[in-house]
């Protein structure tokens, strides 16, 4: 029964500790731009997250990431357009991203962790940036398009996907592909030793 109570203590630790780092990631990096939006560096902590304590804290963290994203600012633009749209599809986005990170790297873990990590690293930028250019298509067409136009866009698919999110997808895939599977090793590494 305590040795139960310990594991569970430890992990609702960790998801404090993870969700700590996830609010202050987003806050730091609202000053990392490239292009008109910040470069979301808490997916790597969703992603790691999600691999060492499951897809609904994946879940939990995602949610987290959206929350302070609507918070400071970072989606005023969208808000502006269509607020219940803007709140859904930044919430959804993450909170997905994250979920999906954990059913990946669970299913997959079981033959390989490493190639699990690296998976699940894979998955959280593919699924948040994903459902942002698919909200961005059914909620703010119009909107999009008129803003690609002013920007000197040949269509609105080049700038969603050249000017709005190429760089940052780029830059926020490298980071988790780098960092989230090495992260995972050491703390799994740590908790090996500590058995």
């Amino acid at each position: 029964m305590t040795e139960t109570k310990s594991i569970d203590t430890k992990k609702l630790v960790l998801l404090a500790l993870f969700t700590a780092i996830v609010i202050i990631l987003q806050i730091l990096g609202a000053f990392i731009r490239f292009g008109p939006f910040s470069i979301s560096l808490v997916l790597m902590p969703i992603a790691v997250g999600a691999a060492l304590l499951g897809a609904y804290a994946g879940a939990w963290l995602g949610l987290v990431f959206g929350f302070v994203v609507l918070v400071s600012g970072d989606a005023n633009a969208f808000l502006a357009v269509n607020p219940a749209a803007t709140v859904f599809v930044v919430l959804f986005k993450g909170a997905l991203a994250g979920f999906v990170a954990g059913i990946i790297y669970k299913f997959l873990s079981e033959k390989n962790k490493t190639i699990a990590a690296v998976s699940a690293a894979i998955v959280c930028p593919i699924i948040n940036t994903g459902i942002f250019i698919l909200g961005g298509y059914i909620f703010f067409l119009p909107t999009l398009t008129e803003w690609g136009i002013a920007a000197g866009a040949a269509s609105v698919t080049a700038f969603i996907f050249l000017m709005m999110v190429g760089l940052n997808f780029i830059f926020e895939l490298g980071a988790n592909l780098v960092l989230s599977p090495a992260i995972v090793r050491l703390i799994q590494y740590r908790q090996d030793k500590d058995i």
